[in-house]
């Protein structure tokens, strides 16, 4: 279902050609670029769908919507632009916003609009999302009236509380042929997998390889094959496709993770580039207004909100503010050639800081870096040192005693590494299906890769029951707690854990 086709009211339209006309002037590149009118009700209810018109029916999204609506009742938060990755382009814009919000939510759109089209990492997304979306809705209505709204809900509650067990980056590999590949080199070198004999003469033969031994030989041989067959051949970080192939599931139960999974995918790629994504609509919408379409009388207006964007709030991020200023940094650095063998290996602190070498190639790096990168490559490769100090940047913790949150470190290492490691699989635990007949029992067998940080194990739990649901059959996971290996089991009643060897793979 498309979004009702709605006319800009006359002045909005006017507004809408003269914003599009300064992006292109610019360089950016969109897809065809709607806008639609919303009053703060209907915007909350979009809003809660994920920026899309039309959803399954599920609970979660009555309770966003409530949660939306009571923080713009009472003035906590208010919502000012919505674009849909699709082509075209959706956006909307909130009904009574003043002429300067308006024409800061176009140019911050149109940004958003050419990092869609343009960036690496959305080049595999459904590009025609909003019947996607309605297509899931009607699939999941469909088995609502076979089997129940209570039923099929709490299967989609399962479904839900699993949607991260993905492989993001598999839609740019392929790693199942690879190993399917590896596998049959394997095979061809080794067809016959014969027990090795001692050379002997024909009347000396049983002798000196007795049958009862080569017979065991075989059979433990036999076994060490069988191990190699393990299923799956290789840890699979896709949960979500490893349980809709092989979990008993009913076809209704099946379809609905398919839908689950599928937009779980097309999500992906706004949580890898969140950072960098939000950055670039926020340079661009800086620079139009700045540049181009601001009146004089409207300066004031725009300073006040536009430093709201920016604005940054003790134990957070505010990807906008870190985006922005890091193409900035970015541009600035290729403008005067501060990059390359030369500056790397200058030591000279007085002249790096006065480096400058008119080269003029800022415009086409930022151009460059938001076409190839994602927000871990382009926070490890621009979060430089001078970066880090010239912004002030620092790491925050939360301090039991005081029960306030404090300053931890200053030091640029510690402070980047955090960072990186914050966004490193969206800040969630690696988890793997280790093994699908775990000791020939027919139980799931996933294995956390540790990385320094313990499984918060309320969570681990909680996911073990949403698994065995699907399973239906015992699940396991490895893991490692204070540094020593443990297997947590969930049998479909009871927890159970016991201590495990966990060696790094």
């Amino acid at each position: 279902m498309m979004p009702r086709a709605t006319s800009l009211p006359a002045y909005l339209a006017d507004m809408q050609r003269e914003i599009e006309g300064y992006a292109r002037e610019y360089g950016l590149d969109f897809f065809d670029t709607i806008f639609e009118v919303l009053d703060y009700q209907r915007m909350n209810e979009v809003a809660a769908y994920g920026g899309f018109p039309t959803r399954y029916p599920h609970w979660r999204f009555g309770m966003d919507f409530e949660g939306l609506a009571k923080g713009y009742e009472y003035g906590l938060s208010k919502i000012y632009e919505m674009v849909i990755n699709n082509d075209p382009c959706y956006a909307y814009l909130l009904e009574g916003n003043s002429s300067v919000d308006q024409k800061m939510v176009m140019a911050h759109v149109y940004g958003h609009c050419d990092f869609f089209k343009n960036n690496f990492y959305f080049s595999r997304t459904n590009r025609r999302m909003i019947d996607g979306m309605a297509n899931h809705a009607m699939r999941i209505r469909k088995h609502i009236e076979r089997h129940g709204i209570d039923k099929v809900e709490a299967f989609v509650d399962v479904c839900l509380s699993l949607d991260n067990l993905i492989d993001p980056h598999s839609v740019y590999v392929e790693r199942r042929t690879r190993a399917r590949e590896n596998t049959a080199e394997k095979e061809d070198a080794d067809p016959s997998r014969e027990v090795p004999k001692l050379r002997a003469k024909s009347y000396m033969d049983k002798f000196i390889n007795p049958p009862d031994f080569m017979e065991k030989q075989k059979q433990r041989m036999d076994k060490e094959k069988e191990k190699e067959k393990k299923f799956p051949e290789r840890p699979e970080r896709d949960v979500l496709l490893f349980l809709t192939n092989h979990a008993p599931l009913e076809r209704w139960e099946r379809d609905v993770l398919e839908v689950i999974r599928d937009e779980a995918y097309y999500f992906a790629p706004q949580a890898m580039t969140k950072i960098m994504n939000e950055g670039w609509a926020t340079y661009w919408h800086s620079k139009i207004m700045t540049q181009k379409a601001l009146r004089a009388s409207e300066i004031i207006d725009y300073a006040d909100h536009a430093s709201g964007v920016t604005a940054s709030a003790p134990g957070q991020l505010n990807p906008y503010k870190l985006g922005v200023e890091l193409y900035r940094h970015i541009e600035e650095r290729w403008d005067k050639g501060q990059f390359g063998k030369e500056w790397d290996e200058c030591t000279d602190m007085a002249a790096r800081k006065s480096w400058d070498r008119r080269l003029g190639l800022g415009k086409k790096k930022i151009f460059e870096v938001r076409k190839l990168y994602n927000d871990i490559t382009f926070v490890d490769e621009f979060f430089t040192e001078e970066f880090c100090r010239s912004n002030k940047f620092f790491s925050f913790g939360f301090n039991e005693r005081s029960g306030n949150w404090e300053i931890e470190t200053r030091e640029f290492k510690k402070v980047k590494d955090k960072l990186l490691f914050r966004l490193t699989n969206f800040g969630q635990p690696f988890i793997y299906v280790e093994d699908g007949n775990f000791e020939n029992r027919g139980e799931l067998m996933l294995r956390h890769k540790h990385e320094g940080v313990d499984l918060k194990m309320d969570h681990a739990r909680d996911t073990l029951e949403a698994l065995a649901r699907v399973w239906k059959r015992p699940v396991n996971i490895l893991t490692r707690v204070d540094a020593k290996g443990k297997l947590m089991r969930f049998d479909g009643r009871d927890h159970s854990e016991k201590g495990a060897d966990y060696s790094d793979k």
